[in-house]
């Protein structure tokens, strides 16, 4: 999930392996006994992530906002807080029904001889969960609902970017579950790759591709599954019949809303060649009525730490020295380079070339690259080329077009004329495909993720089938072989 696992020792010590390790088996003890834990117990667990967050909240937004240095706090309440107890409550409602053994036909002749089949939803055990900075209640504590609602136990790794939230997560876990039930660990770099060395039974990462690789490498050795959701480059497509106002209000959202720092933003823009000064005329309306300033606007988040602030102006940098347009939607004609925050302004990059860096990284911060096309079939094609991203968006009314993004391309969502809002549609999985990811959570989807759905076959009676088509092997027994 985009830029989210970068890792740097931001204060928190490590925690030793020992620890961790001591900390998973009093986790995996329960499973010793019972692999069926009641839909109560389950619902219980949920109920204290819900009553954790809703009693703590205002702790949490403050917490957010100190670690972001400028992060409004109702933004927090949107995007972390609310939404996971949102989807908790849907949860809840559904886990009577998910947990209800799925029949499945028996074929013939076992079917005339009394047998049944279902899959059973078993808990894999114990979920390791990697979470990220850019919304570390959301993508900590959501996911956890649907770990619980599968009957497992977790051991939770925070981001050390955010060093206050994660301190006060781990307080708060500590005061509302059991270490029988939860346990969240802090720490830096050594603390993360310990944790991906863990026998965990299944293992979420949300992160960057970049290193996903290693978490992949490192989990290799105990053979631990792995939910990967990462990011990638999501593009948006602008069709020739459009709204461009009210398309480039979605848009620049996703590019301003935590300043671009999210895995579903938008990354870069395919446009008609003849909608560009309407597109740019847009977007620099948007940013003037959404953020009449920005430095400090308290509305307008902070890049999250130093070295991605300099990465980020690196993009832009690299980009210009190429010969790129650039266009800063900076209403007040603020100066950045003096400020008491990681703030950059909106950040337009027209026509960019391939050799720019910023065509070749998630960007992850509100810059947005706008590329031109004359034939729509030259866009698919370019989308088709580029490794699978987790969302593909495109704002227009053309049916035509629409189709050949649904059956023409390939990416973790599509989405049309809206954007971010189907992370918030509780009954779909969210997750990507290849590159940006691999499983998915939310629904029942993210129910049977954190299962093992283990096959079961039960027969009334008694049955010697193989006596009729086992050795000696005659041609009775091939007659019976051909007739089953």
């Amino acid at each position: 999930m985009g830029l989210g696992g970068i890792s740097s020792n931001d204060g928190l010590p490590e925690t030793s392996l020992d620890f961790m390790t001591e900390k998973l088996l009093k986790l995996k003890e329960p499973f010793l006994q019972s692999f069926n834990p009641s839909a109560k117990s389950r619902k219980d667990r949920i109920n204290r992530v819900i009553q954790l967050i809703e009693e703590n909240s205002d702790a949490l937004h403050t917490a957010i906002s100190k670690d972001f240095g400028s992060r409004h706090e109702q933004m927090s309440q949107l995007t972390d807080t609310l939404a996971t107890v949102s989807h908790a409550k849907h949860v809840l409602k559904k886990i009577d029904q998910w947990m209800k053994p799925e029949k499945r036909k028996a074929r013939f002749p076992l079917n005339l001889l009394g047998s049944s089949a279902y899959v059973q939803h078993q808990p894999y055990g114990v979920i390791g969960i990697i979470a990220p900075w850019n919304f570390p209640i959301s993508l900590s504590l959501g996911p956890l609902v649907e770990v619980f609602a599968a009957g497992n136990n977790a051991m939770i790794k925070l981001s050390e970017f955010v060093p206050e939230t994660s301190k006060l997560v781990e307080e708060l876990v500590n005061k509302y579950f059991s270490e029988e039930e939860l346990v969240v660990i802090n720490g830096g770099v050594e603390t993360s790759s310990n944790f991906t060395s863990l026998s965990f039974d299944h293992l979420l990462y949300t992160g960057s591709t970049a290193v996903a690789k290693k978490v992949c490498a490192a989990v290799a050795n105990n053979l631990v599954p792995v939910t990967l959701e990462l990011g990638g480059k999501s593009p948006v497509v602008i069709g020739d019949k459009v709204d461009m106002k009210k398309s480039v209000q979605q848009i620049m959202t996703g590019k301003t809303v935590n300043a671009g720092q999210i895995c579903i933003a938008p990354d870069y823009t395919f446009i008609p060649t003849a909608k560009v000064d309407e597109f740019i005329d847009n977007a620099r309306d948007f940013v003037q009525t959404s953020f009449p300033t920005l430095k400090n606007n308290p509305d307008y988040t902070s890049i999250i730490h130093l070295n991605h602030y300099e990465r980020l102006n690196a993009l832009v940098d690299d980009a210009r020295s190429k010969g790129a347009q650039i266009v800063e939607l900076n209403p007040a004609n603020e100066d950045f380079s003096q400020q008491e925050y990681h703030k950059i302004p909106p950040t337009l990059i027209l026509n960019p070339t391939e050799d720019m860096v910023v065509m070749q990284e998630e960007i992850f911060g509100p810059i947005m690259p706008v590329k031109t096309y004359e034939n729509f079939n030259d866009v698919v094609s370019y989308i088709n080329l580029k490794p699978k991203a987790l969302a593909l968006y495109y704002f227009g009314n053309s049916k035509e077009e629409i189709n050949r993004i649904i059956n023409d391309t390939s990416s973790g969502q599509a989405v049309f004329n809206e954007w971010g809002f189907q992370y918030a549609y509780d009954d779909l999985p969210f997750g990507g495909v290849g590159p940006s990811g691999s499983g998915a959570y939310h629904g029942k989807e993210g129910f049977k993720n954190f299962s093992h759905n283990r096959a079961v076959v039960k027969a009334q009676k008694l049955l010697n089938l193989w006596s009729m088509v086992g050795a000696p092997y005659t041609e009775k027994t091939d007659k019976a072989a051909k007739r089953f």
